[in-house]
């Protein structure tokens, strides 16, 4: 009896380290909230633009662009957000903001910014398998029609069993929100490409102010890259993504350049599908630049963690809601693709195998720090281990 509990004890470990599972507690849950400039703490609310919120002012915004009130010819609006983590057997995350952040923005003078009312439920940080992709594209066709796609967002995995509670033609396109509360977009632009690095070229690339946040057609304003300015926002009017403060000639590099107080792992949003967005660093301190699957999404410690990254590529954030595939194959609507999509350590140690295609390589991603160890080192690790407790238990019997 005691030599068949090692046995089991044993493979249970193994099944366990193999696997990996997700930080979705209750306290997980509060930690991350805790990230998010929220105006209210004792939600959910029943309508978040009915709540007090924090006031900006902003004389920058004309009266058409001000989401607001005009106060002596200066606008003036609210920022208002709430995170509630609900406990039960599944930890659920509900997000309610009105879209707008707590720091003035540079728009067209006929440009309007709208006040919206966000407000979905999601499971906190669900569970998800390196060998259980949520997209698998066979080839560069079907990765551009699922990457190049403004509406691929619209549809969230079962798993993370998705609720909206106020409806909006925005929410279509809003892949999660960030920290600030601001909308965080899908990647494309209207014309299904890189926003910023367009593919062809005959489309014009996007204006930003140097938060890199501009309105949508129906003045929802949003992020489609990563931004400093949602864990830092700045004081004052802002400026133009311009030359000036090297941002309108290279964007991508500006985007990674604003986190350069934030050179760690960094809360900056939460994906529509439950999953945590990150900034462009890890715990460690190096930047991701490689480790990370066709969403964007890397699994990014021995727990089994899985989270978006703000990158210097396409796209950017998140592109679908993943774990992705690890394809040696590009999008076609960027001339800004990232290099390659690799396994980070991790997500190798998770792999029940690899093969042509996978991404199987034994990259570190970038800084990840890891044993990496393959199906046969764990199978050899756990016989012999099996064989000196099966001796153990055989002396004391």
């Amino acid at each position: 009896m005691m030599l068949q509990s090692i046995h089991i004890l044993l493979l249970l470990s193994i099944v366990g380290i193999a696997s990996g599972t997700a930080s979705n507690s209750y306290q997980d849950c509060l930690q991350i909230a805790s990230k998010f400039a929220r105006t209210s703490t004792n939600g959910p609310v029943a309508n978040i633009r009915m709540t007090p919120g924090v006031n900006v002012t902003c004389p920058q915004l004309s009266n058409i662009s001000c989401p607001g009130s005009m106060i002596n010819g200066v606008c003036v609006f609210q920022q208002k957000l709430a995170v509630t983590c609900i406990n039960g057997s599944t930890v659920r995350i509900r997000i309610q903001s009105n879209g707008l952040p707590r720091r003035c923005s540079l728009v067209p003078l006929t440009a309007p910014i709208t006040e919206l009312n966000i407000d979905f439920e999601v499971n906190f940080n669900p569970d998800v398998s390196v060998n259980s992709p949520n997209k698998a594209p066979a080839n560069a066709g079907e990765l551009s029609k699922l990457l190049c796609n403004i509406s691929n967002h619209a549809d969230v995995p079962t798993a993370s069993s998705f609720v909206m509670y106020q409806s909006s033609m925005a929410m279509s396109v809003i892949a999660g929100v960030a920290v600030d509360g601001v909308s965080i977009f899908n990647v494309n632009s209207a014309n299904q490409v890189d926003p910023f690095y367009p593919n062809p070229s005959s489309y014009a690339a996007e204006g930003a102010d140097q938060c890199l946040s501009h309105p949508g057609g129906g003045g929802e304003l949003h992020y489609h890259i990563g931004s400093g300015c949602t864990v830092n926002p700045p004081s004052g009017n802002l400026t133009n993504c311009s030359p000036q403060i090297g941002c309108l000639n290279s964007i991508a590099t500006y985007s990674v350049q604003t986190f350069s107080s934030y050179r760690t792992l960094t809360v900056i949003g939460i994906a529509k599908d439950g999953h945590v967005i990150y900034g462009p660093y890890l715990s460690s301190g190096a930047q991701v630049t490689s480790g990370f699957d066709i969403c964007n999404g890397m699994f990014y410690d021995s727990i089994g963690n899985y989270g978006y990254f703000a990158t210097s590529t396409y796209p950017y954030l998140t592109g679908c809601f993943g774990p992705g595939t690890y394809p040696d194959f590009k999008p076609n609507c960027t001339t800004n693709p990232a290099t390659s999509y690799t396994k980070s350590s991790y997500a190798t140690l998770f792999s029940s195998g690899s093969g042509s295609g996978s991404g199987s390589g034994s990259n570190s991603g970038s800084g990840s720090k890891g044993v990496i160890l393959n199906i046969s080192t764990w199978l050899i690790t756990f016989f012999a281990v099996l064989v000196l407790f099966s001796n153990m238990a055989a002396t004391w019997m």
